[in-house]
C-alpha cells in the first residue's frame, strides 16, 4: 500500500517561491511511489516563528492521521535550530508519522534514518546543556564582578524631579536630566496629590 505523504514548503520572503522545492519533492514522492496527501506552504515565514500556521495544520493534521509521512526539501525548511526540529520529529514520531528531507537523505521511514534521529536528539541535547552552561557562567561571572542581579528598583530624588518640573520642563526632558526613564517620571509625578501654589503677596 502507499504511503501517504505531506509536503512541507517554506521560504523566507515574498520576493521567493517555493515552486522549485514542490517539484523537487513531487518527484522524489513519484519514485517513491507516494501518493501525496496535502502540500502544506508557509511561504514569507521565518523558520524562527514556531507559530507558522501551515506548520500548526499540518502538525493538526498528522495527528488525525491524514497522513504517515512529513516531507520536505531541506530541514531549515521546517526547523531553525536542532532543538527546534527535534520537538517537530518527537511530535510527528508520537502519532506515527516519519519525516523526511529529500535532498539530505534524513528519512525515518528506514532504520538509517531513525538511527539519524538519535544522533539529532544527543545534538539538541548537547545545545540545550550549552545554553544553560553560558547562562551560568555569565551569571557567576555578574556575581564575582559585583553586579546585582534580578530586577532593579529604580530610585530617584522625587524633590528634584518636582522641581524641574515647576520650572516648565517636561517629562521627557525631566528624565533626560536624571537618567530615569520617562514612564516612571510620569507615573511617580502624576500619583503624588497636587496642591496650590501659595500666591506672592
Amino acid at each position: 500500500m502507499s504511503k501517504k505523504v505531506a509536503l512541507y514548503l517554506r521560504v523566507s520572503t515574498n520576493q521567493q517561491t517555493t515552486e522549485n522545492q514542490k517539484l523537487e519533492l513531487e518527484a522524489y514522492c513519484k519514485r517513491q511511489g507516494w501518493v501525496i496527501a496535502k502540500t502544506y506552504d508557509d511561504s514569507g515565514l521565518s523558520g524562527k516563528n514556531d507559530a507558522r500556521p501551515a506548520l500548526q495544520q499540518m502538525l493538526v493534521d498528522a495527528s488525525q492521521g491524514k497522513f504517515s509521512v512529513v516531507a520536505c526539501w531541506k530541514i531549515d525548511r521546517i526547523a531553525r535550530s536542532t532543538i527546534n526540529l527535534l520537538q517537530i520529529l518527537q511530535q510527528l514520531r508520537s502519532v506515527g508519522v516519519d519525516f523526511c528531507a529529500t535532498t539530505q537523505a534524513i528519512d525515518t521511514t528506514n532504520s538509517a534514518g531513525r538511527m539519524l534521529l538519535v544522533f539529532i536528539g544527543a545534538i539538541a541535547e548537547f545545545e540545550r546543556e550549552t545554553v544553560v552552561e553560558r547562562v551560568r557562567s555569565g551569571l557567576n561571572r555578574a556575581r564575582a564582578n559585583g553586579v546585582k542581579l534580578g530586577r532593579p528598583r529604580v530610585g530617584f530624588d522625587v524633590k528634584k524631579a518636582l522641581e524641574l518640573r515647576q520650572r516648565g520642563l517636561g517629562y521627557k526632558q525631566i528624565a533626560k536630566e536624571m537618567g530615569i526613564p520617562r514612564t516612571t517620571i510620569f507615573r511617580t509625578l502624576q500619583a503624588i496629590p497636587k496642591t496650590p501654589m501659595a500666591k506672592k503677596g
